[in-house]
């Protein structure tokens, strides 16, 4: 008996199958090879970290410019925090006794569980403007209690703060206003969560990731980093 065609559909069918296996294993072949070439390749120490270029920018607020530099820490802060104003002196006392070979740097972490710590980071960028950030940035810390946790917006109050440090209030003003000055500020969180910054304070010593456990211990980090 001689065996009848198969039916068109059915060709089809099968024509199909064949096709759909091939492009799996093509498909299958290329994951492969990814993946071996991805488990080859070294980490980028850039992707991982961010880049020393994400932990200090041209613009970051150094508070000490040592004439050797001997390393870097860094500090991403909330000035509404009450850790950070808690180490502020901490960090003062550390500034006068290494600042000649260590550069401080500061840089913006608000927090979006402190209401008025956007505001206060304007008002440091804004005094910054006109070289006084420093002196903004303590006078935030030193009166945290007198302000912190207050629903009500403390933009009045900071503006006071800038009148007393002797600014130029229509400058102050308009900087506060300017929409570059949070982009300013918001270029420092997006460079802090792609560091892995989740809280504040949070400290970078040469790029490192520093894990306190005391004042003692902060300090011999320091102390050996400025030999």
């Amino acid at each position: 008996m001689v065996s009848s065609p198969a039916a068109p559909r059915d060709s089809a069918r099968l024509t199909r199958k064949v096709i759909w296996i091939i492009l799996a294993l093509v498909v299958a072949g290329c994951v492969a090879w990814y993946a071996v070439l991805t488990l080859g390749k070294s980490p980028d120490p850039a992707s991982q970290s961010g880049g020393a270029e994400q932990l200090v920018r041209t613009d970051s607020h150094r508070l000490t410019s040592p004439a050797v530099e001997k390393a870097q820490l860094v500090e991403f802060l909330d000035f509404e925090c009450p850790s950070c104003g808690s180490i502020h002196p901490v960090v003062e006392e550390f500034k006068a006794e290494f600042g000649d070979r260590i550069t401080f740097v500061h840089r913006h972490f608000p927090l979006s569980a402190h209401p008025n710590s956007g505001q206060a980071a304007l008002a440091a960028e804004a005094a910054g403007q006109q070289g006084q950030y420093q002196q903004m940035a303590d006078r935030l810390f030193e009166t945290q209690s007198q302000w912190a946790g207050n629903q009500a917006s403390q933009a009045p109050l900071f503006r006071t703060f800038a009148e007393q440090l002797g600014l130029d209030l229509s400058r102050f003003d308009a900087a506060v206003a300017d929409p570059r000055t949070e982009e300013r500020i918001l270029a420092d969180v997006a460079d802090g969560k792609a560091l892995g910054v989740t809280g504040t304070p949070t400290f970078f010593l040469d790029g490192e990731k520093l894990t306190l456990t005391s004042k003692a211990d902060f300090r011999q980090k320091l102390a050996d980093a400025a030999k």
